[in-house]
Formats: C-alpha cells, structure tokens, sequence
C-alpha cells in the first residue's frame, strides 16, 4: 500500500513538474527580429543580448533573422512576418509619410551618429566636401548616403546638381574609385573604408566625410516595432530593450565578446575585418559625444524633426510626418541606467 501511494505520488509531483515547465515556456514572449543587413560584428548587441541570456532573462524568447537592407526590415514589419526590425530611421520616414495613420516607430536609437558618408582618396586633393563641384559622385541608386546626398549639399551649401552622379553594382563602388573612374563615392564608413582596405588601399591614404560632421542632423539604425506588437506588449518591448542596452555595452567594453557572439550566430565572418568594423562603427556611430553625455538609446525631438525636414527635402517628401509619428516614448530604461563607458 506504501509503495502504491509512493508510485502515486512521485507520478503527481512528475506531472506537476512538468506543468510548471510548460508554463514557463509558454510564459515566454515570442519575438521575431530581422537584423538589417547580414550578420556583422555591429550586430554585435544583439548576439551578446542572445548568447549571454539577456533576452531570456527578461522572459522573452528571441528568433533573430538576417536582414537586406532596412527597406526590406521595413516591409517585414508592415507584412506581419517580425514583430521588431533594424532599420534606419530614413527609410521610416519614407514609409510612414506616405501610411499616415498607420506609422511604425522606434523605441530606441543604435546609432546616435549616422555612418552615412563621403569617401575620396587623399590623392585627389579633396579635403573638404564642397570641393565635389564638378566632380562624380558614385554609388548604387538605393545606397542610403547617396538618396540622402542632396540634402547634405544643401547642409554644406552647394547645388546637389553641380556633382555629377554615377550609379554602378555596389561590388564597383569601391574598385571604380580606386580606379578614379569616380572622384568620390557614398556609404557607410564601416563598410566602404573596409571595402577599401580590402582592395589594398591604407586607412590614412582615405578621406571620409561624415554627414554628421557638416551639418546632417539624422539619426540612423534603431529598433523599430510593428504598431500592434507594441500595443500587446509593451513590457516585453521593455525588456527587450533593456537588455540591448545590456548587451550594448558589454559590445563597447568587450569587443572580443562582441565578435564571437557574431560568429556564433554566423561561423563564416571573418574575425579581423569584423574587428575592424567593429571598432569603426563604435567610434563613429555608437559611443558618441552625445551617447556619453546622455546616455544611450534616446533621442533629442527637436533634432529629429529637424532631420525629417532635411530628409523630406532630399527624398522630395511633400507632407513628412513628424517627430512623434516617428518616436514612441516610454520603453527606454532610466537615463541613469543608458550610459556607457569604455
């Protein structure tokens, strides 16, 4: 009789035991990421975030997926197929201008300085960007720093039309300057001056111009989420980006850390050239004189108004949407808890 009510019991605590499981597992909020772009060390945040237990620790459980481009981030949002996406704030403002009523925001900013920019070698005796007058400008028609170059003409004060424009592959962007086929191009500078360096070409033989540095007031990458995502779940969201944020400076403190989460999620990077972009894409764009001041992940409003008007101009925008039709606030942890050091 003992070992009948022994059986009995050990069969109820069993079934118990896995009661609970089933529910901590379906406790868990399921969140659908697309990066981007493809797997780089920049990404960094979002592996530590993943590896690490960030993500699960704040309940959530996170399925992270390559991205094309924040155009593409974008239209997954909208089709219902990831709930948050990296994209570019620009490509927001496209998108939200003409679906008013029906905008996707960001709750968080990655790059509080944009990397858009423009590349010339140092042998071509341009060292200022008002020098391109009556050069060519090239670069692949969607390329982000090249759809927004007349509103950096106009923030430098020259007529955009004065450069002349080369649309090429983006495999020829880099190849055709090096070739002075072109006398500058556009792009990141994590990804251009790597592309550079690649073919052979030293750093200090490079001049980049940063849009930020020449008065371009854009924000660029952030964590963007699908408007009924956010409405369901706000504190997953939260949680979300607290442990971004997390894991955001452990990518500043511990780039090691950084790069072999990166290639955990994508075995094929190669180490030394996502160090190096790494390094770039933090001193450019991540740990800013603003992030270090502020803190990281927020944004001023008036500036990033001030960046719509510049982007409608570019993109020939009509009714641009405004600032609060582009930034939800209320899921950034406390100032206090948002900076980072080295």
């Amino acid at each position: 009789m003992t070992r009948k009510l022994s059986s009995v019991a050990l069969a109820a605590a069993v079934s118990a035991a896995v009661a609970v499981g089933s529910f901590g597992a379906s406790a868990a909020t399921k969140i659908r990421l697309t990066l981007d772009w493809i797997p780089q060390s920049t990404h960094g945040l979002i592996f530590i975030a993943q590896y690490e237990g960030y993500y699960k620790a704040e309940g959530l459980d996170v399925k992270i997926d390559a991205g094309r481009g924040s155009a593409d981030a974008v239209k997954k949002l909208v089709s219902g197929t990831h709930d948050i996406g990296l994209a570019d704030i620009n490509a927001l403002i496209q998108y939200n201008a003409k679906n008013k009523g029906n905008e996707i925001k960001s709750v968080m900013m990655m790059y509080e300085q944009p990397p858009f920019s423009i590349f010339v070698l140092k042998k071509s005796g341009i060292t200022h960007p008002k020098q391109l007058v009556g050069k060519t400008l090239g670069a692949p028609v969607f390329d982000a720093s090249y759809k927004l170059f007349p509103a950096f003409a106009k923030a430098i004060g020259i007529d955009p039309n004065s450069v002349k424009k080369k649309n090429m592959d983006p495999r020829l962007r880099e190849p055709m300057l090096i070739k002075e086929q072109v006398d500058a191009i556009s792009g990141h500078v994590f990804s251009s001056m790597l592309n550079l360096k690649a073919a052979g070409i030293k750093e200090e033989d490079v001049t980049f111009f940063m849009y930020g540095d020449y008065g371009m007031e854009s924000y660029a990458n952030g964590v963007a989420v699908r408007p009924d995502f956010l409405a369901k779940n706000g504190d997953a969201v939260r949680g979300f980006v607290r442990a971004t944020i997390k894991a955001t400076r452990d990518m500043v403190q511990k780039p090691k850390l950084a790069l072999s989460s990166a290639k955990k999620f994508e075995p094929l990077l190669n180490e030394a050239v996502e160090a190096d972009r790494l390094r770039l894409g933090i001193k450019c764009c991540v740990l800013t004189p603003n992030v270090r001041k502020n803190g990281y992940g927020g944004i001023d409003m008036a500036r990033l108004q001030r960046s719509i008007d510049q982007a409608a101009d570019a993109y020939g925008i009509k009714e641009p949407p405004k600032a609060a039709d582009m930034w939800q606030d209320g899921y950034l942890p406390p100032q206090s808890e948002r900076f980072i050091h080295k």
